[in-house]
Formats: structure tokens, C-alpha cells, sequence
């Protein structure tokens, strides 16, 4: 059966009619960003790919075609036994690799030849990654937002989270970023994604919203940890309408206690982290608040951290970046409690 050919944009218009869709580059190419649910089908893994590379420029391009092209008959003759033993005739997979060559097309004409309708994007991930980002403007364009704002601790990952699970659309920008977005937010043991894997959950996420209903979305600065939230996004979400959620004081250092209890667990890891805040809070504060944490006075020093160091950059940011902020409908949760943020999103849905 021929091999067909699909556009990039065509094909981020069609990729839910696909059967599978097959990343035929290597194991480090899928891991740093892939198509939205492609398996990971390498025609040269990691390693191979390097012999490759360096037979490419040490010996000849002839001596590197030729090594290369047994490299991968044998892996796509893996793929295909460890895959496709049971796989019906009907199968009708989307194959990419970096530019749509041979790497991918190898493994499309084999496939092909088996009897499978299989469809290639022409200038592989390279021409996908270029039509996703002009497409994530539009798709940030369409759609209107409700910015969930509030002081650090104040439940707005927990609002969002009640408020998706009642129903409502929620982007959830930390999920996605794995960071909690401050100077403390690393999450141990959840490296973040790349910038392009992140554009990518980002993209994916937008694309499948209504734009007749409301996208709900917290506060983000332009940065989340490392990653910088796409511009046409923050640009909508700053113009948007704000709501914002206010806990006592005693709930929020609960909550974060909570929430961050591995620094509770690992003071050391606590005070390392804190010694990011010296060049804003000075060596004396943060010496005091390490002082602190060493004599197990932890939620001590998340009240300073956030009467003193958070809510006043809060507050700034919010009256200087969201111009509709000043407008903001107060929402008073009466605890941290998932009941409570239960409670709040129905009613906040219900206006």
C-alpha cells in the first residue's frame, strides 16, 4: 500500500484519527518533546545514533548510510514483532521523525508494505514543532479565562482542582510545568520538561477546550520554575477577569505545611532552598530563618516567608501585570479543607 503524506498543520488537525502515531527518532529526541500520545519507535536509538553521527564525519557519508540502514532494518524488524503480532489490517498509523527523511521513512515503507495505510508528516517533528507554535497563539486567542488570583497559600491549586473536578474547564500550568512557581517551588524528584515539551502539554491542553465556556486559570508570572508560559497566553490571561481567594493566615501556613512537607521532612534540603532568597531578603534574614528550620521551627518561618517576603511581592505583581485585578470578586474559602474548596467552586460556578 502507498505511503501518504499529511502537512504538518493538516496533521495537527487530524491527529485523533489516527490508530497510533510512531516517533521513529531516538529515545533522548522523544524524551526533550513528542506528538501528543506518540509512542517511541527509535529507527537508531541513542547509542546507534552517535556511531552513526560519527561515522557520518570520521569515515564517509557512504560507510554511515550503510551501517545505518542495517541499524535500522533490524530495529524496525523488532518493532514490528514486539508491535504488530496481533495488530489488525485496519491499523492506520501517523509516523514522524526530526525532518520527515529516511529515518521515518524506512519505517513507513515497511509498514506500507505489510499492508498498513500509513500516513507521514511531511518535514517531521521539525515542521510540527514550527506549525504548533504559530497554532498555540491562535489557540490562546480563542478562548476567554477566568484567573483564579490570591496570596501564596491561599488554596488556588486546590480551587482549581475542586473546580475541575465539578466540571469546569481548568489549565493547570504547574501540573503541566511540575513546579509549584516560586524560588521554593522545585518539587523533588519531578524534573521539569523541557521548554518545547512544555509548549507542547500547553498546546494540547488548549486545543481540546470549548470556547464557549470559561478556561480557569491561576495567576502564573511569565515563568514557571524554568519554563516561560507561551506570550499570547499570559497576554490573555493578564486581560482577563480575576477572582480572588483569600484563607486566614493560620490555614495557609497549615496548607503549606502541607503541601511542601518535604522541606518539613529534609530541613536540609529546606535551607538550601532558601539560600536562594539571600540576594532579595539579605544574608541576615535568611541565616535567621535556617536558624529556625535547624531548631525545627518550620512553620515559623513559612509565616515570615510569606507575611513578609510573598504577600507584599504578590500583591504588587497582581496591581501591576492583571489590569482587571482591582476588579477582582473576592472568594473567602472558611478552610483548606477539600470540602470547603468543594463548596467554594460550586458556588463560584454558580455565578
Amino acid at each position: 500500500m502507498p505511503v501518504f503524506t499529511l502537512s504538518a498543520a493538516d496533521a495537527m488537525a487530524r491527529l485523533g484519527e489516527f490508530s497510533a502515531i510512531i516517533d521513529a527518532r531516538s529515545e533522548n529526541e522523544h524524551a526533550e518533546d513528542h506528538l501528543p500520545g506518540a509512542r517511541n519507535w527509535p529507527s537508531l536509538n541513542n547509542d546507534e545514533r552517535h556511531v552513526i553521527g560519527t561515522l557520518y564525519k570520521q569515515v564517509s557519508p557512504f560507510e554511515a548510510q550503510k551501517r545505518g540502514a542495517a541499524l535500522v532494518a533490524a530495529n524496525i524488524a523488532r518493532h514490528i514483532e514486539r508491535e504488530l503480532t496481533d495488530t489488525p489490517r485496519h491499523w492506520q498509523p501517523l509516523v514522524y521523525c526530526w525532518r520527515g527523511g529516511k529515518r521515518s521513512g524506512s519505517l513507513a515503507m515497511v509498514l506500507g508494505q505489510i499492508g498498513f495505510k500509513v500516513t507521514l508528516i511531511e518535514g517531521g517533528y521539525k515542521a510540527f514543532r514550527t506549525a504548533l507554535l504559530a497554532d498555540l497563539q491562535v489557540q490562546a486567542s480563542r478562548l476567554h479565562y477566568r484567573v483564579v488570583c490570591g496570596p501564596t497559600g491561599s488554596g488556588k491549586t486546590r480551587l482549581l482542582t475542586a473546580l475541575a473536578q465539578a466540571g469546569a474547564q481548568v489549565l493547570d500550568l504547574e501540573a503541566l510545568a511540575r513546579h509549584r512557581s516560586s524560588v521554593l517551588g522545585l518539587i523533588p524528584g519531578q524534573p521539569q520538561p523541557s521548554q518545547k515539551r512544555f509548549d507542547t502539554l500547553v498546546w494540547n491542553a488548549l486545543r481540546q477546550f470549548d470556547p464557549a465556556r470559561p478556561v480557569y486559570v491561576e495567576s502564573e508570572s511569565k515563568k514557571v520554575g524554568n519554563l516561560a508560559v507561551p506570550d499570547a497566553l499570559m497576554q490573555a490571561m493578564r486581560a482577563s477577569p480575576c477572582y480572588d481567594l483569600h484563607l486566614p493566615d493560620d490555614e495557609r501556613v497549615a496548607l503549606l505545611m502541607e503541601d511542601y512537607d518535604f522541606f518539613v521532612r529534609d530541613r536540609a534540603f529546606f535551607c538550601r532552598r532558601l539560600d536562594a532568597l539571600t540576594a532579595l531578603r539579605g544574608k541576615a534574614v535568611v541565616s535567621a530563618w535556617t536558624a529556625q528550620v535547624e531548631a525545627n521551627e518550620i512553620d515559623a518561618v513559612v509565616r515570615d516567608l510569606l507575611l513578609t517576603h510573598y504577600d507584599p511581592g504578590y500583591l504588587a505583581s497582581m496591581q501591576r501585570n492583571f489590569r482587571q485585578y482591582q476588579h477582582a470578586v473576592p472568594l473567602v474559602a472558611a478552610d483548606r479543607s477539600a470540602a470547603s474548596m468543594a463548596d467554594l467552586a460550586r458556588r463560584l460556578l454558580s455565578l
